[in-house]
This record gives structure tokens, sequence and C-alpha cells, in this order.
């Protein structure tokens, strides 16, 4: 572990992923701000899709607090796969996301009282968080990868619960919005 914490840390490649990371965020909020104006039309049933987003957002944090649990044992290794497989699900998370925003129409919480006021809440908590925390989390990463050890332990100690809250926020939302599916 020592050897590896030991490397050098590369600013340049730092720079470029820090880029890539703004550049990317702003890409995927554009792409998510059009779907709600513009809808494909396919001919493929894509109403399957709401539920794989809950399995998806679930594996994310599944492997987030395992990533944590290698980590506080110093297995880097560990660390670096469960980490390469919360961001995996969350890649095939968002094709899915925005396959299914781009094709179908919203689902509203038909309930009423306390429990569609909790929905709206948790559901726009989970908004603003899941596009407040992508850039950093892809910051934090970058900072990972680019060997920045230390800014990245600082930075992944308030980026993880971000991103910890929205992979288990999603499927709540999908399990209280699942009746008006």
């Amino acid at each position: 572990m020592q050897d590896y914490l030991s490397q050098e840390p590369n600013p340049r490649q730092l720079k470029i992923l820090t880029r890539a990371s703004w550049t990317v965020s702003i890409l995927i909020f554009v792409v998510i701000s059009a779907m709600g104006r513009y809808k494909f039309k396919v001919d493929v049933d894509f109403s399957f899709l709401p539920a794989l987003h809950a399995i998806l957002n679930s594996l994310v944090a599944i492997c987030l607090v395992l990533a944590v649990l290698a980590i506080k044992k110093k297995n880097i290794a560990g660390h670096k796969r469960f980490i390469g497989a919360a961001v995996l699900f969350s890649t095939l998370f968002l094709v899915s996301y925005v396959t299914y925003h781009s094709t179908h129409g919203e689902v509203r919480h038909g309930g009423e009282g306390a429990v569609k006021t909790l929905y709206l809440i948790i559901l726009a908590s989970h908004i603003l968080l899941a596009a407040v925390s992508l850039p950093f989390i892809l910051i934090t990463l970058s900072l990972g990868v680019s060997h920045h050890f230390e800014r990245h332990r600082k930075m992944a100690r308030w980026v993880f619960p971000l991103w910890l809250y929205v992979a288990i926020t999603g499927p709540v939302c999908y399990l209280m919005l699942r009746p008006y599916y």
C-alpha cells in the first residue's frame, strides 16, 4: 500500500481529467434538461427500465459501501474495484435513464397528503444532489487516478455521502412511484 501511495501526483493528468469532468457534467446536464422538452418515438417498450434503474442504483450504493470498507482495511485494489463497479453501474444507469426519459412521458405520484409530500421532498433532494454532485464525484475520481491521494481523501469525505444518498434515494423514489407506472 505504501508503494502505491508514494507515487508522485500528476498535475497535468489532473488538469485534463478535471476539465473532462466539468465538460461531461455540463453535457449530461444539458441532455437531461432537454429530455423534458423532446421525446423520441420508438417502437420499443422500455417500460422495464425504471425497475432496472432502481437495481443499478442499489448496486451503486452497495459498491460504494464496500469501497469504503475496503479502503478502511487498506485494501487499495479492492477499493479501486468497487469504485470502478460503482462508476460502471452509474454509467449504465445514466444511459438507461436517458433512454427511458427521452422516449416516455413523466409518471407523476398519484398519492395525497404526507406520503406525496415525503415523496416530493425525497425526489427534489435526489435530483438536486445528483446534479450538484456529479462534477465533484468525477473530480474526486480524477484526484485518485492522478495520484493526488491526500486531496482525493479530503474530497471523498464529503462527496461519498452525497453519492451514497443519491444512490439510495433513487430506489426509494422508484418504490414510492411504482404503483403509478
